[in-house]
Formats: structure tokens, sequence, C-alpha cells
């Protein structure tokens, strides 16, 4: 996947990883960068940073009807969509109490969200024999999220659906790839770690925490090389090998992680104010 003279589409394009795709994109020569987001103001204000080949449109990711009138929108105004980013997250920050109705976002963002994109992206590219998926579905999807339950599980069947789709259409030209980053500097992150979660607070200690133009780096560099796992993290790679070759040695050593940050956690609690 060269960039240049590209039309691409991203979801939560209006910050984060998004954000920084949708820069590092229009630097690299794409033709067209199309910023979908719930948030139209604030993707709008990205695409205005960005200049004339950037363009805002309100999404809501859940709906299925909103995507295909996004994706028809787009071929009928430019000829074609050769990138799908669908980067759109959320996280909950609780187990197995987190209500339903937040089990029922997690799934409807996490993984459908991606369905109904492949479903409205995919006849055209296969019948132009080409195309690629760029998926975001964090390390989560390939280890496992602390703290955040409805978060680990669907990102693990993020993985999996970007995984069907590149077993079942890359002879056919569609290429797909799993954008699976570890801490990122990211709203996101900035608020599990602001509100105590142990989920952000684990993530945060496990390693550098990088910038979203660093893992836009990383998305070039993987597109370029269509490697269907995209790690800006090389340690991922690591712990993914433990966890296949040792699960219950590499769950040992995630708990003890867990009890030190708990502990640190508890120590300060216990300090005297001032």
């Amino acid at each position: 996947m060269n960039l240049t003279d590209r039309v691409v589409i991203i979801t939560g394009g209006a910050g984060g990883i998004g954000s920084a795709l949708a820069r590092r994109f229009a630097t690299e020569g794409a033709a067209t960068v199309v910023l979908a987001d719930l948030d139209a103001d604030a993707a709008r204000a990205v695409a205005d940073g960005i200049g004339p080949v950037a363009h805002a449109v309100a999404l809501d990711v859940t709906d299925e009807e909103q995507v295909r009138v996004l994706v028809a929108d787009t071929e009928r105004r430019y000829g074609r969509i050769d990138l799908f980013c669908a980067n759109a997250g959320v996280t909950s920050g609780g187990g197995m109490e987190v209500p339903d109705a937040g089990w029922d976002r997690a799934w409807r963002v996490n993984v459908l969200s991606h369905v109904y994109a492949a479903r409205a992206v995919l006849p055209a590219m296969l019948a132009r024999g080409s195309g690629y998926l760029l998926h975001t579905c964090s390390a989560a999807g390939v280890l496992t999220s602390v703290g955040d339950a409805p978060y680990a599980t669907t990102k693990h069947a993020a993985v999996g659906f970007a995984e069907w789709l590149s077993v079942t259409y890359r002879d056919q030209g569609v290429r797909i790839s799993a954008l699976c980053p570890q801490g990122v500097d990211t709203p996101m992150l900035a608020g599990g770690l602001a509100a105590g979660h142990l989920g952000a607070r684990v993530v945060a200690a496990s390693g550098a925490v990088l910038t979203g133009d660093q893992v836009a780096d990383a998305v070039v560099a993987g597109l370029a090389e269509e490697r269907f796992l995209i790690l800006p993290h090389p340690e991922v790679a690591a712990h993914a090998l433990r966890r296949a070759e040792d699960p219950d040695g590499w769950q040992s050593g995630l708990r003890k992680l867990v009890r030190r940050l708990r502990s640190q956690r508890s120590e300060r609690e216990r300090r005297p104010a001032g």
C-alpha cells in the first residue's frame, strides 16, 4: 500500500490515533482523507488543520446505515475507497459488573463497527481486485486488558474478525491489517489514568507510552509491507509469544504486576494528607 493519491476513510478521526493517521496520510500524499467521527466539530477542526485533502463528516459507527451512506457518498464523490481505517473504540474501565448497556456499547463500537465497514466497502474493492482495511484492535486483542473485561473481550473479537477477513479475501486482492498498539498518549488512556483505572495503570507501567505520531509511523511502515499485525510496540510480539508458549507463566507475571500496582496505590492512600 503506497498512500500517494489514495482515498482514505478514518473513523474515530477527531483525535488520538485517528487524527495522527490523518495528518501522516496527508503528508504521504493521499488524495483525500475523510475524517468520520461522532464529534463532527472536532473532526472538522482536525481537517481544517490538515488542509484541502481532508474532509470531516459526522458518523455514528454503530449505525450501519450511516456507515453505508458514508461509503456510498465517498465512492460517488471520489470514485473509490482505497483504504478504510476502522479506528473508533471505547473502553469501560470495569469488569463483569459493567451493565449490559456498557457491554453492548463495547461490542457495537469495537467489533460491529468493523463488520459494518467491511460489509460496506468490500463489494467495490472485490470488484476492482484491490483495497485495504486497517482495523485498530489494540494489544488487548492479542494479550488482554487488565481491569476492563468488555475491552479485552471485544478487542479479541476484533482481531479474530480481522484475521477471518484476511484469510478469506487476501487472495482476491484485498489486504487487511490489525493495528495493535499498547500504551498510546490519547484521551482514552489519559482519561483512564485520571480516573485511576487499574487497566490504564497497567498499560502505563508495561512499557513506553507512544505518541499518536509514532503509531502513525508504524502504520505507514506496516501498510507498505502489507503486514497483518502492525505492532508499534515490538515487545507485544514477545509477550504474545510467551503467552502462547507458557500461558500460566505469562498470567503469573501479569498478576505480579497487578499486585505491585495495587500495593503502591494502597500505600499512597494510607499516607497522611499534606
